[in-house]
């Protein structure tokens, strides 16, 4: 029996980027052998194991055939004769097809370190098209170290556009689908991830309210980048410098969808396209299986997006209104995420990459003063009910309307 280091944390470590976890492959060895040894198996498909100290997982080297469609079709051999270099030959990208000895000896068989040196995002073998999931990876791989400057190799966007074209991505469960989209969206570059996906023809098939958008003009005056699509891939990059929280990130992605769906003859102006816009933000969420978390958000942003933006020109009474919209006095953290989104659409747009937002600030000042009027401030009258609910609100406009610029 011997034991691997493999993957990601090798990878990592020859980049001197942060290592988050570590995988092992064991070599020579039966389910058996492992559980007398005390490790837990928690494989389904095939047998991986948890140490029984440090609960690192520790998988049989295997080999795998193609039997049917998506990213489970497969047949799985994890007899003791399936050597280190079969088991890293049916991983997706040289890069993440290396490993270590117990001695700190790398084995690369397929040139994982030089594609590394030099920034290529490479598969490893023809058989890189079995399986459909290795578009979203690699695309979110692209995300992970665009600011490295890794490129997709050409012919691996190859393989990834004759899975596109197979109909591989429709097998494709939406969890999996989610999963890797978040985790896509929570890279350092998430606008990367959609324009791999689009170069491959994957866009199309997954987010097609999205690639709708490239090719669609709008005023030059508020967008001087013209190209819909081009400004969600901007706004997504300023989404990622304002927020951590992916449930941002998906709502810039999607804030815009309904110039998609503009008539031409009404290019460039898009008039209630937020209206349109909202609808198809509830069929993607549907779709993907979104958590209520980003559909709630992502609905929010899409509807009131423009709202947010003239701020400092509503009236005390539509303020108020905005806010109740937005579930702010109830949710103000939520409502946070809602002017981030909303900081990063007004970024996201050439040369305005840093402008100012003051709309923020004074939306957040908006809704302290609206929190700052309760009940208990008319405890001394004979309201109740809907009467007390009408004067609390009154209240509100009235404080929200002398908040307002000269």
């Amino acid at each position: 029996m011997k034991i691997y280091l493999v993957g990601g944390a090798v990878r990592d470590a020859l980049l001197k980027y942060p290592v988050a976890e570590r995988d092992w492959v064991v070599v020579g060895a039966r389910p058996a052998e492992m559980l007398q040894l005390g490790y837990q198996q928690v494989g389904k498909d095939f047998p991986v194991f948890l140490h029984p100290r440090t609960k690192e997982e520790y998988a049989l080297a295997r080999t795998e055939r193609k039997r049917g469609h998506g990213y489970t079709g497969f047949a799985v051999d994890c007899d003791p004769s399936v050597s280190l270099e079969e088991d890293l030959r049916r991983r997706d990208l040289t890069i993440n097809a290396m490993a270590q000895d117990a001695e700190g000896n790398l084995i690369d068989p397929y040139g994982g370190q030089a594609d590394l040196e030099q920034r290529i995002l490479r598969h490893v073998s023809e058989a890189f098209v079995e399986d459909p999931l290795r578009v979203l990876r690699t695309a979110r791989f692209a995300a992970r170290y665009a600011h490295l400057e890794f490129t997709v190799a050409p012919q691996t966007v190859a393989l990834m556009a004759d899975i596109v074209a197979q109909g591989e991505l429709a097998h494709l469960p939406a969890e999996r689908v989610w999963v890797e989209l978040e985790k896509a969206l929570g890279e350092r570059n998430p606008e990367v991830f959609v324009k791999v996906l689009r170069d491959c023809g994957a866009l199309q098939k997954l987010l097609p309210e999205v690639e709708a958008l490239f090719g669609v003009p709008q005023p030059g005056a508020h967008h001087p980048e013209i190209d819909t699509g081009i400004h969600i891939l901007m706004a997504l990059q300023q989404a990622a410098l304002l927020a951590a929280d992916t449930d941002v990130r998906f709502a810039v992605l999607l804030h815009d969808v309904g110039k998609g769906t503009t008539p031409r003859a009404e290019w460039p102006r898009h008039l209630r396209h937020e209206q349109r816009g909202v609808q198809l933000v509830e069929q993607i969420c549907q779709r993907l299986r979104a958590p209520r978390r980003h559909s709630d958000l992502a609905r929010a942003v899409c509807l009131y997006h423009a709202h947010c933006h003239r701020a400092l020109e509503l009236r005390g009474k539509t303020l108020l209104k905005l806010l109740i919209a937005t579930d702010a006095l109830r949710r103000p953290d939520r409502f946070e995420a809602f002017l981030l989104a909303c900081e990063a659409d007004a970024r996201g747009r050439l040369g305005l990459e840093q402008r100012e937002y003051p709309q923020g600030n004074y939306l957040r000042q908006a809704l302290a003063a609206a929190q700052a009027v309760s009940a208990e401030q008319f405890n001394d009258s004979s309201l109740s009910g809907k009467a007390l609910g009408e004067a609390i609100n009154a209240e509100r406009t009235r404080v929200l309307e002398s908040l307002r610029p000269d």
